[in-house]
């Protein structure tokens, strides 16, 4: 090719700032929708904080997509900057814990985020103990900080309790003297505090708060305050309001309506399209699904793929049925193991991949009794669209 030009788009014609778009980008307050109440409950209860006192420990339940992340970061955002104006240095660390699923990993991070340039604290990514880790991160919040609101996002994802018992009972043990330390959990998990130490339970659940799936007309409100995301005349009259209705009907999750708008609008660049029309929705919609499931099971063992396409054989075999028992999915398990020409795991060890996709929530289980005769089992249920894990699982599995 001899025009090097020709190979890239120096105006986008179809978006103006993607990134509103984009579920990592924190929008200023104008853009959260139909999270009033939720935003003003839990700024009263980290409220204390803006005077260097003590802020309430928060756990935040709610679907994935209900807004718990966007509002915890927007009110701990908003504290700081109040605390300043206040004359209190408050600070607050975001932790993936579907990322940092460790005490380790989580400790290094919350300590990385709160660290100074001004300290003389060395936080390396690796190579230090984990008590070594607590003992810099509370030399470093008594020394530089009076306030330390900590995010633990999808808190269920930890191994264990440990770092919550740290956190929540540092003051109290003595750890720190100087900062107030405030933890907002937020789970999927509605069930989640009944797996919790009762002594992590009665220092962290100081205020609890559960986030409703958005309805059609709050996703609606969304996507129409982030659509300049796109160039002006760009969307048709019906693409919102369609994918509003589609996204409430299905799960009232945020982040899938607006992926369902920005795959639209990305439909559009691929096709050479003017304008961004309704038909483009359903289209987006299952790429987005389809492009979240991949990512999903991205990395997993050819195995952990068998087991998931045993279950889909059988859900879309039987779908009034609501659940499989696991000796069931094994027997088509080891069907698909005959057919790729592989030697079948244990009937323990597909147990053990089962419940690897249900931490993932691909699938849910749920535990029955089958009476004296059969004594108690669980069962299994695909949370994914059969029709999606099949399409994936046929370009993964060779």
């Amino acid at each position: 090719m001899s025009d090097s030009d020709d190979l890239f788009i120096r105006e986008d014609p179809i978006f103006v700032n993607k990134e509103l778009l984009e579920i990592s980008h924190l929008p200023d307050e104008d853009r959260i929708v139909g999270r009033d109440e939720e935003i003003s409950q839990l700024a009263n209860a980290v409220n204390p904080a803006i005077f260097g006192q003590s802020p309430s420990n928060v756990l935040i339940y709610g679907k994935t997509g209900t807004g718990k992340s966007l509002c915890a970061k927007y009110v701990s955002s908003q504290l700081v900057s109040t605390a300043e104006d206040e004359g209190i240095d408050a600070i607050f660390a975001y932790v993936d814990c579907a990322q940092d699923t460790t005490e380790t990993q989580a400790v290094q991070t919350i300590a990385d985020n709160v660290n100074t340039p001004e300290s003389d604290i060395y936080i390396p990514d690796k190579g230090i103990s984990t008590a070594t880790y607590y003992k810099r991160l509370w030399r470093i919040l008594d020394a530089h900080h009076d306030v330390a609101l900590i995010i633990l996002d999808e808190i269920d994802k930890l191994e264990d309790d440990s770092i919550l018992m740290q956190l929540s009972r540092a003051g109290e043990a003595g750890k720190i003297e100087d900062c107030k330390i405030g933890v907002t959990g937020i789970s999927n998990k509605i069930k989640y505090k009944d797996r919790m130490d009762e002594r992590v339970k009665s220092s962290l659940c100081e205020r609890e708060f559960v986030f409703p799936p958005y309805d059609a007309t709050q996703l609606n409100e969304i996507m129409e305050a982030r659509s300049d995301a796109f160039r002006d005349g760009v969307l048709e009259d019906g693409v919102i309001p369609r994918a509003a209705a589609l996204a409430a009907r299905e799960h009232g999750d945020a982040r899938k309506a607006i992926d369902i708008l920005r795959y639209a609008g990305e439909i559009a660049q691929s096709t050479n399209a003017d304008t961004v029309p309704e038909d483009f929705v359903v289209q987006a919609r299952e790429r987005a699904e389809t492009d979240r499931f991949s990512e999903l099971i991205s990395g997993s063992t050819p195995h952990s793929r068998y087991v998931l396409q045993a279950l889909t054989v059988l859900s879309l075999n039987d779908e009034d049925a609501t659940g499989y028992r696991t000796t069931r999915i094994y027997d088509v398990y080891e069907d698909i193991c005959r057919q790729e020409g592989a030697d079948a795991l244990s009937l323990r060890r597909v147990r053990d991949l089962l419940k690897e996709h249900a931490f993932l929530d691909v699938i849910e289980q749920s535990r029955h009794s089958g009476g004296s005769a059969e004594g108690s089992y669980t069962e299994h249920e695909l949370l994914e669209d059969p029709e999606v894990v099949k399409e994936v699982l046929e370009e993964t599995i060779e």
